[in-house]
């Protein structure tokens, strides 16, 4: 316990899935939480989850694809605490139906990127630039296997590899400095974003070559699953870590 004692720690994506799951588990190590989504709504119920069993939760609603909202985000943190130690990058959504190359559309690439890369890049700009200002920061980023195998939808496989891309100039720009950067590449998560996934709704030429290169008899991470790495990152416990890649599947894509 109090592995985040005395920080403040911002979670975007934080009204469900990994978002909630961490917020939660940072709130018990004894961090100040700032949760963000779109949604008011789940945002609030999640907040009240975190109040309930004695944690320090403040929900911000924001759509990250919009750099004046992840200004925002920052800035009411800082408002309500003074500062920012952690940022968590979950926040994301997926492409309909693994749409391979070939097959995907504009404007489902245009969705994709602005929510998953240029969120993500927004909300580093931000945060960065109050850690500056304490010269200490971990920033942890939620990609996917997909952005380093290649095993998914065109979109967010390029959306995912560029979060990883960023993990690795931030870590560089920012080295020395006291402000890391990592990255952690889930495969398959339980999650209600993923609940709809299914063979009957999958490019299949996708889903096909995908289950070449990987074991489909592995089981999936739960969000906790995910959630306890983050929180490994998140604290002084990795302090030497920096521009590192994890990814978290079981094994299922070795």
């Amino acid at each position: 316990m109090d592995r985040l004692k005395g920080k403040v720690a911002i979670v975007t994506g934080g009204n469900s899935g990994v978002g909630a799951a961490t917020a939660a588990m940072f709130a018990r190590e004894g961090a100040k939480v700032v949760i963000s989504a779109r949604r008011q709504a789940q945002l609030e119920e999640v907040a009240a989850k975190i109040r309930s069993e004695g944690g320090e939760v403040l929900p911000v609603v924001c759509d990250i694809s919009k750099h004046e909202d992840a200004k925002r985000l920052v800035s009411e943190t800082v408002k309500a605490y003074g500062k920012v130690d952690v940022l968590v990058n979950n926040a994301g959504v997926l492409d309909e139906g693994l749409k391979a190359i070939d097959k995907v559309e504009d404007d489902v690439i245009a969705r994709v990127v602005d929510i998953n890369t240029k969120g993500t890049m927004f909300c580093i700009q931000e945060a960065v630039a109050e850690m500056v200002k304490t010269g200490s920061g971990s920033i942890v980023n939620v990609a996917s296997v997909a952005g380093v195998m290649g095993c998914g939808g065109a979109a967010y496989v390029a959306s995912k590899a560029a979060i990883v891309g960023v993990t690795k100039h931030t870590a560089l720009r920012f080295a020395g400095q006291g402000i890391r950067c990592n990255v952690v590449c889930p495969g398959s998560i339980a999650t209600p974003m993923t609940a709809g996934m299914g063979a009957d709704n999958m490019d299949a030429d996708m889903f096909g070559q995908m289950g070449k290169h990987s074991d489909l008899r592995v089981g999936v991470c739960m969000p906790d699953d995910v959630a306890n790495i983050l929180l490994f990152f998140a604290s002084d416990e990795s302090r030497a870590i920096t521009g590192q890649a994890v990814v978290s599947d079981f094994g299922s894509t070795l």
